[in-house]
């Protein structure tokens, strides 16, 4: 390597040079996340706006299905109808009622970030036009907060990527906001399958927005009030050990609270399942039979640090499940908003 310095004189050269080596020496962490953050467990509600309108099935027009000159396929993305873009259901019908020529429209559609078009025909029955599909633009469920960063008001949740159910695609956020919900009870988890936790929703109470939904999870602002003094020290992977831990989660109302699992075992290899563990608080086991649906985002927490969040259960052993790193996350929420 040659480093040039062009009108410097020799002192100045060998400061540059000193500090450049130590750069080499001591990288420099290019994230900006706090050391300590605001410790997450609360559950909150969660919609999600998709840019775009997602098909997720189909019903028979006339005796058959009508999936279109160049065939529709569940987990297409409707972006424009005669060449007009469109971002909703909303428009997707207006544009299609404003567009109809000889009862046929022509869809653009997105399918593996590829583009294509194809001829639908409509059926109209009492003055309405039928599509022969069923579509979605909206995302709503819940989920877990796992952290607020008190310096930059960045928040993560969930640890996993959102996906529509029908089509397992991963949903594009147009605009998405979190807010308040809380827990009214709990279907079990059995091995086989998992439960999940059952809310009730008060959408008008918005805390934050989403930004970005990622394999990492959701990530946004939070515009709510925060506790400043509930904060957290952040683990680094290395610190992370086998055995007792704790996830912070509400079983109940809007109550956070922690109970006892034991990690098994610390994988920095893959890049979502970083944390194995099973849960061993008694009472967890009792009230929900294992993890269950809604968990997703709990915070782990090991010696007074928070090291991880829930991202996954085992259908097949519910007692047991996986971990994210809380550094990969953090740094995500970095990268994301």
């Amino acid at each position: 390597m040659v480093i040039l310095y062009i009108g410097d004189n020799m002192d100045n050269l060998r400061k540059k040079l000193a500090i450049f080596l130590l750069l080499l020496i001591f990288p420099v962490n290019i994230f900006a996340y706090s050391s300590k953050v605001i410790l997450g467990g609360q559950n909150i509600g969660i919609n999600i706006q998709n840019n775009g309108v997602i098909v997720i099935g189909f019903y028979k027009l006339n005796g058959y299905f009508n999936k279109g000159t160049n065939e529709i396929k569940v987990g297409d993305l409707i972006t424009k109808v005669n060449g007009i873009k469109i971002s909703s259901i909303k428009e997707l019908t207006q544009k299609i009622e404003n567009n109809i020529k000889d009862n046929k429209v022509t869809l653009t559609l997105i399918r593996d970030n590829k583009e294509f078009d194809t001829e639908l025909n409509l059926l109209k029955e009492n003055n309405v036009y039928k599509t022969g599909l069923y579509v979605k633009d909206t995302i709503k469920g819940i989920g877990t907060i796992s952290y607020i960063d008190p310096e930059t008001k960045i928040y993560g949740s969930l640890g996993h990527e959102i996906l529509e159910s029908n089509s397992n695609k991963s949903i594009e956020v147009k605009t998405g906001y979190i807010f308040e919900s809380s827990i009214t009870g709990i279907d079990k988890s059995f091995d086989g399958s998992p439960g999940e936790k059952n809310a009730k929703f008060n959408a008008s109470n918005v805390f934050g927005t989403i930004d970005k939904n990622t394999i990492y999870g959701i990530f946004g602002k939070y515009n709510s009030s925060i506790d400043q003094t509930n904060l957290i020290e952040v683990a680094k992977k290395e610190e992370i050990k086998l055995g007792k831990a704790y996830i912070y989660t509400v079983l109940k109302d809007n109550t956070v609270e922690k109970f006892e699992i034991n990690i098994t075992n610390i994988n920095d290899y893959n890049k979502i399942k970083n944390i194995s563990f099973e849960i061993t608080d008694e009472r967890l086991l009792n009230e929900t039979g294992g993890i269950v649906q809604g968990m997703s985002g709990s915070p782990i927490v090991q010696n007074d640090k928070l090291c991880g969040v829930v991202t996954h259960v085992i259908i097949d052993k519910v007692k047991t499940g996986y971990g994210l790193f809380i550094t990969t996350m953090l740094e995500e929420g970095e990268k994301s908003t």
